[in-house]
């Protein structure tokens, strides 16, 4: 229960330092981030002329045991078009820190997933996302992924420079 408000209250400060952001959600996984756990986010009709950038935003801890996520992300449009994109993301630098902001066990990564997109068909727009990931040397990949707290997405508008 702390873990939820700690983190809705760094939601809550992170809102209101970018006023770029359009709208975004989170899910908490309890113990671990489970293989077959595809995190659902509902999105609502945007502007479809404003230009966006979609982020993936994960919460790690020292539990993480990989230096790399592997993601694959799906966009469902209204009228029933899918882009699926299988994504990497470095977690940790070479030297094993940790790439996310935070202080301590905690970091917060805001990954790049879509840049300067429109969402031009009116409607509801569904963004499942899932993990692929397995240990060096494995066909089947990790059960359930340790160290993964949180997963969320945000939009946020391209403003003209």
């Amino acid at each position: 229960m702390l873990r939820s408000t700690v983190f809705v209250f760094m939601a809550i400060c992170m809102l209101s330092c970018n006023g770029k952001r359009v709208l975004g959600d989170s899910y908490n996984f309890e113990d671990s981030w489970k293989i077959h756990d595809t995190v659902v986010f509902k999105i609502p009709n945007l502007d479809t002329l404003q230009r966006y950038n979609v982020i993936l935003n994960l919460r790690n801890t020292n539990d993480y045991k990989f230096n790399n996520i592997f993601l694959i992300a799906s966009i469902k449009f209204p009228h029933g078009k899918t882009i699926v994109d299988t994504l990497e993301y470095k977690m940790a630098a070479p030297d094993g820190n940790w790439l996310g902001e935070g202080i301590g066990n905690v970091k917060d990564n805001r990954l790049l997933y879509k840049e300067n997109v429109t969402f031009n068909e009116n409607g509801e727009y569904t963004l499942n996302v899932t993990y692929a990931v397995r240990n060096n040397g494995e066909t089947d990949g990790v059960k359930d992924l340790e160290g993964i707290t949180d997963v969320g997405y945000s939009i946020e508008k391209v403003t003209q420079q």
